[in-house]
């Protein structure tokens, strides 16, 4: 992506919008206040997402309905960013990217205020699909957004930093709003990330800079076919698309598989180590990633594999399964960051919609994670999980050593 080049004097001031049609100047570093604010926001539509899963009994009880019925709140949630965020991001591409930020978030603080304050299942249904709706739309800019705000030679740091956000709502979130459910209510639980969201968007409105829209020309939209025929975008969504499936599936049922290790009451712990190595992978990769996409996809893809290979072989040993846990963290951490770098790379041009198709994909991903982990757990039992993480990404190898040119590069194309 190019930038235009303008003096430090015509930069607009921290929080302010540039003049119609202008662009903020690029800055030299990384504007860590802005990052940060869109990392809180990937922070917060990610636990939004699972959260139900620690609140199945109360929510289900205060709903008058079944906790497999109440488990579809977050089926239905990834159904509304699956159906709507290549669409929606398609109708608001011209829109100036903050406002359409502030627009999502606000969405999302309502969607959230409404499913914590309603009683009646259908209303909570639709509140919860109007939050995935909110999620997706913001979730199919924020990768791009952060690389605007970027020099070239960091803008893998830049998304690195946004979407630092994920394995800590999934390490860290998710138990600290299932422990809030518990002590409180699971109201409170929601109700929190609506106040989470309220300060957000009085950040956003501080911190983080403007830009436009890039509407496309007459006659020049692309479709989701012309930007599947770009080089390089099926690859990455396809990698995209069975990782983060290899991924669910064993994530969806730790806590079950770690109770066929004998590992009762760990789950917890372990997802303190898991989201620990995350974040050291997330380091990692924001720092090589500008020079080593390609090698780290590949480290990253065998780290998980080994790691499914010792849960599948080894994991009796305590000691052994939380290593390796170690290595799954450490190979899943940075993985969102790869994988929105390369699609955004390989977009090119049409960046925003390959970024819209990869969130939908990466969520197709997590819900058919969870029913294809329900399916083998009860067709072939618990230790089947790891085993499925290793066949599935025999395939994310082979895809990812033969996009060589196109999708996972050599050398990375950053004009």
């Amino acid at each position: 992506m190019s930038s235009t080049d303008l003096t430090r004097d015509s930069s607009p001031a921290p929080g302010t919008s540039p003049h119609k049609g202008e662009t903020p100047s690029q800055p030299q570093k990384l504007p860590m206040l802005a990052l940060l604010a869109l990392a809180t926001a990937v922070f917060i539509t990610s636990l939004t997402e699972t959260l139900p899963a620690g609140l199945l009994p109360a929510m289900g009880g205060d709903l008058g309905v079944s906790e497999s019925a109440t488990g579809q709140t977050v089926t239905i949630y990834a159904l509304g960013t699956v159906l709507t965020a290549i669409p929606l991001s398609t109708a608001t591409a011209g829109w100036r990217r903050r406002r359409l930020l502030l627009a999502a978030m606000a969405g999302f603080a309502l969607a959230n205020t409404v499913t914590a304050l309603s009683t009646y299942y259908p209303l909570t249904m639709a509140a919860r699909f109007a939050a995935g709706v909110a999620a997706g739309l913001a979730w199919a800019l924020l990768a791009g957004y952060a690389r605007r705000m970027a020099p070239a030679h960091l803008q893998g740091k830049a998304i690195a930093v946004a979407m630092a956000g994920i394995p800590v709502a999934l390490s860290l979130g998710v138990p600290a709003g299932t422990f809030i459910g518990k002590v409180i209510s699971w109201q409170a639980a929601f109700l929190l990330m609506t106040g989470l969201t309220l300060i957000l968007l009085g950040w956003i409105l501080a911190a983080v800079p403007d830009y436009p829209g890039q509407r496309p020309e007459k006659g020049s939209s692309p479709s989701m076919l012309s930007t599947l025929k770009v080089p390089g975008v099926t690859p990455v969504l396809a990698v995209t698309l069975v990782f983060v499936l290899a991924h669910t599936i064993l994530y969806t049922y730790i806590a079950s598989f770690l109770d066929h290790l004998g590992m009762d009451g760990q789950a917890e712990i372990v997802l303190l180590v898991f989201g620990g190595a995350s974040l050291l992978s997330i380091w990692a990769v924001g720092t090589l990633i500008n020079r080593h996409l390609r090698t780290l996809m590949i480290v990253s893809t065998l780290l998980i594999a080994v790691a499914g290979g010792v849960l599948a072989l080894l994991a009796q040993s305590p000691a052994l399964a939380y290593a390796a846990v170690v290595l799954w963290g450490l190979g899943w951490g940075g993985a969102p960051t790869l994988l929105q770098t390369a699609a955004g790379d390989a977009g090119g041009e049409q960046a925003d919609a390959a970024q819209a198709m990869l969130v939908t994909l990466w969520n197709v991903a997590m819900a058919g994670g969870g029913i294809v982990g329900g399916i083998l757990l009860d067709a072939l039992g618990t230790a089947s999980l790891p085993w499925s993480v290793l066949i599935l990404l025999v395939p994310v190898m082979a895809v990812v050593i033969a996009a060589r040119a196109h999708g996972f590069p050599a050398r990375r194309n950053r004009a």
